[in-house]
């Protein structure tokens, strides 16, 4: 298909489609002409891709660029998702420079859960907060702890469940990242109407 015809497919404008070949985020179309190129599905999946990061996710160009060039380097998927879950959930990176941060507490629920007792951005991101908390006053005890960890792991071994791993590197970036933004957003949204609910039982029984 010819600019016009991938425009029309994925509903991004000419002016857009050629932005992202000047930036790379779109690879070049197939050339048939000093003047014209020809594109295929991998484009239509790529615009897709770029479109939902942005919108959906809210990523700007700088990030997705870098997204998508690990995924065109052939980074190894895992690394790949750890680059997409940092990314949209906005992990703190310091710890891959300076050492991963350990907190008593942050070992406990690794141990605890039987999760892989190996460094990461999430583990650190994890114990930074709690070395916050605790700098601020607001300590997380053993009990709640225990009771946050053992409900987030049934939420993400349900999302792993759910989850098929597509062949095509957009379409698993697509689902990585959409989903973990999405799903992230749902339990934020069930946390606070459960809060709510908790706290509308406490207060009209004491009214």
């Amino acid at each position: 298909m010819q600019l016009k015809q991938l425009s029309e497919r994925t509903g991004v404008s000419p002016a857009s489609i050629k932005f992202y070949l000047r930036e790379g985020l779109l690879p070049a179309g197939r050339s048939v002409h000093p003047t014209r190129a020809e594109y295929s599905e991998h484009h239509v999946s790529r615009l897709e891709l770029i479109q939902a990061l942005r919108r959906v996710v809210g990523l700007n160009i700088a990030q997705i660029s870098s997204l998508l060039r690990m995924a065109d380097d052939g980074v190894p998927r895992l690394e790949l998702l750890a680059a997409v879950q940092r990314t949209v959930l906005g992990l703190d990176e310091a710890g891959t420079a300076q050492g991963d941060l350990s907190t008593p507490a942050g070992d406990a629920v690794v141990r605890s859960r039987n999760w892989p007792d190996l460094p990461s951005d999430a583990r650190h991101s994890l114990n930074a907060h709690l070395a916050l908390m605790e700098k601020l006053g607001v300590p997380v005890s053993g009990d709640l702890l225990d009771a946050y960890s053992q409900a987030v792991d049934a939420i993400a071994a349900a999302d792993i469940s759910a989850t098929t791993a597509p062949e095509d590197v957009n379409q698993l970036i697509l689902m990585a990242a959409v989903g973990m933004h999405l799903h992230g957003q749902l339990v934020l949204k069930l946390l606070a109407l459960a809060q709510a609910s908790h706290a509308i039982r406490r207060y009209e029984e004491h009214a």
